[in-house]
């Protein structure tokens, strides 16, 4: 399933707009990594073409210093398209992408709070996007444990077979009594 075009409700972005953002990244891959200053260019000739209260122009742009290795420069251009009301399915992708961001900054705390409640959240594609990052975090915080019965919670509706055997692992790691 595709995501929306339109990520944010009443942000003026057209199809076309998309179509070349999505062009873009699909050229991400041929800039070496002495030429991503580049690829930020590119993005930030795209981010230019919005209204200037858009959240999709911080969250572009978190995106390209995210790939290009500078999670720290994304955080605070993540927590920006965030509060400017970036929602639905980039939302949800830049909830993920901060936290992941964040683990890699030091701040693993703040980034299993941020993925903890899209536990409970609406489901979509990028449910075991969510739980891999979160897992990514609770390791880093020493929460191995807990990291890996989400993994295998995730992985096992994938298997073939032992679904039900690898739910159950899963859940055993953190229950208490186990």
């Amino acid at each position: 399933m595709p995501p929306p075009a339109h990520p944010c409700e009443g942000d003026p972005v057209n199809d076309d707009w998309e179509d070349r953002v999505t062009a873009a990244w699909a050229t991400f891959d041929t800039y070496p990594p002495e030429r991503a200053a580049d690829f930020r260019a590119v993005v930030d000739t795209l981010v230019a073409e919005l209204p200037p209260d858009s959240p999709l122009g911080p969250f572009e742009r978190a995106c390209a210093w995210d790939s290009t290795g500078h999670s720290d420069r994304a955080v605070p251009l993540y927590r920006e398209a965030l509060a400017r009301g970036l929602s639905g399915y980039k939302g949800r992708r830049a909830r993920i992408q901060l936290a992941s961001s964040l683990r890699n900054t030091g701040l693993a705390e703040e980034g299993v709070a941020l993925l903890t409640p899209e536990l409970d959240g609406p489901s979509d594609e990028l449910d075991d996007a969510v739980r891999a990052t979160l897992a990514l975090c609770l390791s880093s915080l020493g929460r191995d444990r807990e990291g890996l019965a989400l993994v295998l919670g995730a992985l096992a509706p994938h298997l073939p077979r032992y679904q039900r055997s690898m739910a159950n692992y899963a859940r055993a790691l953190t229950d208490p009594v186990g």
